[in-house]
């Protein structure tokens, strides 16, 4: 019984050992085969994979039912650069919509041409008021709330709320049209960015992923359906999940290797043999990221807990990752594998789940909102 205990400690190191130089589990090729398409469908949507509605009167009910009138007036605040402080950028800059909503820069390029301090990465606007949290750390709850971020930063529009007003109280149209959209309020901060995140709200989009869940089963090819498999198989809707595939939650980022490796170990109380836990201790590395840690943040509160990507459009939104240093879609798959899950794919598996992925782009809806 003592050798068999041995045995079985010494394999426990081992495995934990070879998982913190970086050996994984490989992924049979048979997990990525599609059933048939009615199944996988069935699925999916079991598993809250929904398609985005095409219907205003169906997709209100997921972002809320801002008025037609804010909706308008948030469009042309989101496209003004008389929000910035130089009167160069407005939100569009760094948030393209007919290019996947996000600028394709590895960080974000403000007043002045100034970086971001961090590094960060710009998250795509379309989709994003379908996400339970807003920025990278998961700080704002709304897109309301994170419209008022990059307007102040001093690295982005560089502006104040009190010159804000003044800019938008000198425009004789806007004063006009706030005192329409918000009778008792004005002119405000707060009601500025109300209406750019009640425009934001209607950015949601549509591709080949909703027709298929819809009925249309040759919306999507083979690979993309075998894609899926694997998606759902290997438990990546565990964090990218719902309607948006993301955004719902906050996750440690990365789980393997860069963790404290736990053992079982044996011990003796009162007679009987108990199983408690001991630590080998972390592996040292010189960055806490499988890519470079350039700008130095790691989540909230300095606690490796990141926001989880929206994969909507993510075929068209890189360079991936906080900070923009994964260049290709499929390095990102790679990485996404290796160290939230655990295993290593191979180039076929990955090329798979990419082109799963590809049927997630798609522009905005352009509901007809009344």
């Amino acid at each position: 019984m003592k050798s068999h205990l041995i045995i079985f400690l010494i394999v426990s190191v081992v495995v934990v050992v070879l998982m913190n130089i970086g050996i994984f589990i490989s992924v049979p090729e048979d997990r990525g085969i599609a059933v048939d398409a009615e199944t996988l469908r069935k699925e999916a949507l079991r598993r809250g994979l929904s398609p985005v509605p095409a219907q205003w009167n169906e997709a209100k009910k997921a972002v809320g039912n801002p008025d037609p009138e804010m909706i308008t007036l948030g469009e042309r605040l989101f496209f003004d650069p008389v929000l910035s402080k130089d009167r160069t950028i407005n939100c569009a800059t760094c948030h393209i919509i007919e290019d996947g909503g996000d600028d394709n820069r590895p960080t974000a390029i403000g007043y002045h041409g100034q970086a971001n301090p961090f590094h960060l990465n710009s998250p795509t606007v379309l989709n994003a008021a379908l996400a339970k949290r807003q920025f990278w750390d998961g700080r704002s709850p709304d897109v309301e709330d994170q419209a008022k971020g990059p307007i102040q930063a001093p690295f982005e529009m560089a502006m104040t709320p009190p010159e804000v007003v003044e800019r938008l109280k000198a425009d004789p149209s806007y004063v006009e049209t706030f005192a329409r959209v918000f009778p008792e309020e004005g002119i405000t901060f707060d009601t500025a960015t109300r209406a750019i995140g009640a425009y934001e709200r209607t950015l949601l989009t549509r591709g080949a992923y909703d027709r298929f869940v819809e009925g249309d089963d040759d919306a999507i090819g083979e690979d993309a359906k075998a894609g899926l498999t694997l998606f759902m198989n290997l438990g990546c809707k565990g964090c990218h999940s719902g309607m948006s595939f993301g955004g719902q939650s906050l996750q440690t980022f990365p789980l393997r290797p860069y963790h404290t490796p736990i053992v079982p170990h044996s011990v003796y109380a009162n007679g009987k043999r108990y199983f408690k836990e001991f630590s080998l201790g972390s592996v040292s590395y010189d960055s806490p990221f499988p890519f470079p840690d350039i700008g130095g943040f790691h989540g909230k509160n300095g606690m490796h807990r990141f926001r989880v990507p929206i994969l909507r459009n993510v075929t068209r939104t890189g360079p991936y990752f906080h900070n923009g240093s994964v260049d290709k879609i499929e390095e990102a798959v790679r990485i996404m594998a290796r160290h939230q899950l655990g295993v290593d794919l191979n180039q076929k598996q990955i090329d798979r789940i990419v082109a799963f992925l590809k049927t997630l782009e798609g522009g905005p809806v352009g509901y007809e909102i009344r």
